[in-house]
């Protein structure tokens, strides 16, 4: 069905709370581990359909943060959603604590009732009134920024629109588009504090109030972290400043030398020709066109996937004045239907949705007549690696985005993507930082940043620009207000990618073979176990990223 097609109806919250309590007396009644796993399939029926609802409702309001009837949806969803997850997680209960347990983890999975425990301990009654001042305060900051009007050359553009002159070739319009850029965040530092402190004490408060010391242990039962925790992401982190960062500053330097520049300034971070960074050739029509080609010859599975979002009206990704910032892909299971929103704005980002967020959209594809519905409910990083790999999956189809310039954006995307590591990696220690100590001030809080910058990327120069310079450009950062903790899942994926990467230049067939069991596999097994399984080495373990950069620096003769 096509997305225009779909109907919408605000579901009725007493409805659905009289339909979860019945399955929940009948889940309590059940004689048998057979009977209960019939009342399960009722749920996965009742829970999609309100999740379909709830994403229509979304990705309407997002294509139009204007339109007054979608808001007040949004504004129903950010009231009704931490109840629904109550009372979701209480039918839940019943799985859990079931005596037909056995049975039901033969049936569903140990990972499915692992992440059961952890949305266990993700919500109860007494926070809810904190969960929906979280979402007000979520909402509160992307209209702030959804509503950005920067005055380019006479033209009035939002914050998404300013990318192509933040990259510019022209060292002078990218100094001049940095400088309006900076100001909207300079001029509402003040409201970005405000929001980020408040998201803070909130999110700390739900924390103690579940027990914690603070959010940080909620946080990672929220991100569904199953068999990893704070321990192993701190090394990682340790990784990538002793293995990644060197091999990262040597790109910088590359790039510095490429560009013909005598010191990297800060307003150079994404640009890496001095003709300009590639850009795709053709109209929004035609990249989608594009690449429902590339996709056709890359694979039949690929082939199948890309005519439905295309036959379906599963894109929107035209860039509108009134269209929230960024990008995702979400899902609508009522349609066994992906959906794509994004921001085109003519530079190379548009060819990053078409590989990128298709990456996201054609692993729920793959699965979607899996009828065990926890096995679609994939962890971050696991969902980020099916992302981030497709993205060199997809190289050798450039041509069809860039023409002749096809050899630079693969240059740029490969060097973009090792560069990431370090950035993303240092936006996780900056929330570990922000939320193991609450009681940070606005200026405590830059200073951190400041510091991790020094670590992370020590070539970075904000010289001319005090608010930068001062330690705010993680304001910049939606993750750290919207998605918390929700970064450093790029970096494990990213380590993922690069392996695949190192593999497929020597073998592309048995690379992407593996590539597809590992979408098929979704989440029917932990992390570590499904990515030695399918032929990786764990981001986790000692070594790992210091094997890849071995590799990569032996590719490139550094």
């Amino acid at each position: 069905m096509k997305f225009s097609e779909m109907q919408y109806t605000r579901p009725d919250i007493d409805e659905v709370k009289k339909e979860y309590a019945e399955l929940t007396k009948k889940m309590e009644e059940a004689t048998s581990g057979e009977e209960q796993w019939e009342i399960h399939q009722k749920y996965y029926e009742l829970s999609d359909h309100i999740m379909t609802q709830s994403v229509i409702a979304e990705i309407r309001h997002d294509v139009d943060m204007t339109d007054e009837f979608y808001e007040k949806e949004s504004d129903f969803f950010n009231e009704v959603n931490p109840i629904i997850a109550n009372i979701d997680v209480e039918y839940k209960k019943k799985l859990l604590h079931s005596k037909f347990r056995p049975y039901l983890e033969e049936k569903i999975g140990k990972v499915a009732f692992k992440n059961m425990e952890l949305a266990e301990n993700s919500v109860a009654e007494k926070i809810l009134p904190l969960m929906q001042e979280e979402n007000k305060l979520q909402d509160e900051y992307n209209k702030l920024l959804a509503t950005a009007k920067i005055d380019w050359n006479g033209e009035t553009l939002n914050l998404s629109l300013m990318n192509p002159y933040l990259n510019s070739p022209d060292p002078e319009v990218r100094k001049e588009a940095w400088k309006k850029y900076s100001a909207f965040y300079e001029d509402n530092a003040e409201a970005l504090d405000d929001l980020y402190d408040k998201l803070v004490k909130n999110r700390t408060k739900q924390g103690e109030e579940m027990g914690h010391k603070n959010y940080l242990p909620l946080g990672y039962a929220r991100m569904q972290r199953n068999n990893y925790g704070p321990a192993d992401l701190k090394a990682f982190r340790e990784q990538v400043k002793k293995d990644f960062v060197p091999f990262a500053e040597k790109l910088h330097e590359v790039r510095r030398k490429r560009l013909g520049l005598s010191k990297l300034h800060f307003e150079d971070e994404g640009v890496y020709f001095a003709n300009g960074n590639p850009a795709p050739i053709g109209t929004p029509e035609q990249i989608l066109e594009a690449g429902r080609k590339m996709y056709n010859e890359l694979s039949p599975e690929t082939a199948e996937f890309m005519n439905f979002m295309c036959d379906n009206e599963l894109f929107d990704v035209l860039g509108r004045k009134t269209k929230k910032t960024g990008g995702y892909m979400t899902y609508l299971p009522d349609y066994k239907s992906p959906f794509i929103f994004a921001n085109f704005n003519g530079s190379s980002s548009d060819a990053d949705v078409i590989t990128h967020e298709c990456g996201h959209a054609f692993q729920g594809f793959v699965v979607r007549n899996e009828l065990i519905r926890e096995h679609q409910d994939i962890t971050m990083e696991t969902a980020e690696t099916h992302s981030m790999a497709m993205e060199f999956f997809t190289d050798p189809w450039m041509k069809l985005f860039f023409g002749d310039r096809a050899k630079d954006y693969s240059d740029m995307h490969f060097e973009d993507s090792c560069i990431f590591i370090p950035y993303g990696t240092m936006v996780d220690e900056f929330q570990h930082i922000a939320y193991e100590n609450p009681g940070l001030s606005p200026k405590d809080r830059n200073g951190v940043w400041c510091d991790l910058e020094r670590q992370y990327k020590p070539h970075l120069d904000y010289s001319g620009n005090d608010y930068y310079e001062g330690g705010a450009f993680w304001q910049n950062k939606h993750h750290i207000y919207d998605c918390p903790l929700y970064y450093i899942d790029y970096c494990i994926a990213g380590t993922d990618a690069l392996q695949y990467k190192v593999w497929m230049d020597k073998d592309y067939k048995a690379a992407w073979n593996s590539y597809l069991e590992l979408c098929k596999l979704s989440a029917s097994d932990f992390f570590d176990s499904m990515i030695t399984r399918v032929g990786l080495n764990n981001p986790f373990e000692d070594g790992c990223l210091r094997n890849v950069v071995k590799q990569l620096e032996k590719t490139m003769g550094l």
